[in-house]
């Protein structure tokens, strides 16, 4: 089942296979996908927005309007959450006033809730952009997306607008220090899965020596029926191949 988006600007805390506790931040519309990208298996379904300047036409919450939203609903927690992490209907990178937003919501959590930690989870498309770079590097966890080592699965997996490539991608996840990789694997005749990609994706990971890396395979409902899940076999395989290559990995 394709999930409903969020027609919220804060929202949980979810408790998340990768994160725990976590309160989600939507800088994105409500109810409306925003993304460079168009994964295959994306839980949110097809995603309508395909070129930078439709921006012009989408509605953002500005940085007042997450501030006062997040400020709101802390104060009725009962717990703090383990993470504070922007996530929600895309990527919130592509919002024009990331940075600022950033800088708010830290504010905000050493104001209120100074041991809870700031996280993203991108799908790495705006990382070589400078100014994205300088926000993402003030969160205190970076989980970025790289499904696939191959420039032609890319395409057809991750389905990115144009200009966006993978070699991109690799040498601007490379100047990050201390990232965490995720990765969804997928079988079926458009996935992932192949060695040959594989094999790939592991020269890449060589290059950018990420801190952690997460695999995972197809949990919810996805728009495209010709994905499948793979075994937990094949993901136990394909993370002892990313161990053998001294870089930390799980499954989830």
């Amino acid at each position: 089942m394709i999930l409903e988006l969020q027609k919220t600007i804060i929202y949980g805390p979810v408790f998340s296979r990768r994160l725990g506790s976590s309160l989600g931040l939507n800088i994105l519309p409500a109810g409306e996908k925003v993304c460079p990208f168009n994964c295959v298996y994306c839980q949110y379904g097809w995603t309508n927005y395909k070129e930078d300047e439709s921006l012009q036409r989408i509605f953002m919450p500005s940085v007042k309007d997450v501030e006062k939203s997040l400020k709101r609903v802390l104060r009725n927690q009962a717990s703090p959450p383990r993470y504070l992490t922007f996530s929600g209907n895309g990527e919130a990178s592509v919002h024009p006033d990331f940075g600022k937003m950033v800088d708010s919501v830290t504010r905000i959590r050493d104001r209120f809730i100074p041991d809870t930690k700031t996280a993203v989870l991108s799908n790495s498309c705006l990382a070589g952009k400078p100014e994205v770079r300088q926000a993402l590097l003030k969160l205190d966890v970076r989980i970025m997306k790289l499904d696939c080592g191959l420039e032609e699965v890319f395409q057809r997996f991750n389905q990115p607008v144009s200009g966006i490539n993978l070699d991109g991608i690799t040498h601007a996840l490379k100047t990050f220090p201390g990232i965490c990789i995720q990765t969804l694997i997928a079988g079926g005749p458009i996935g992932n899965s192949q060695p040959e990609n594989i094999s790939a994706w592991l020269e890449r990971l060589e290059k950018i020596k990420p801190a952690a890396v997460q695999i995972y395979t197809l949990d919810r409902g996805c728009p495209d029926d010709r994905v499948e899940p793979v075994s937990k076999n094949h993901l136990l395989s394909i993370r002892d191949k990313v161990r053998e290559r001294g870089i930390k990995a799980e499954i989830y």
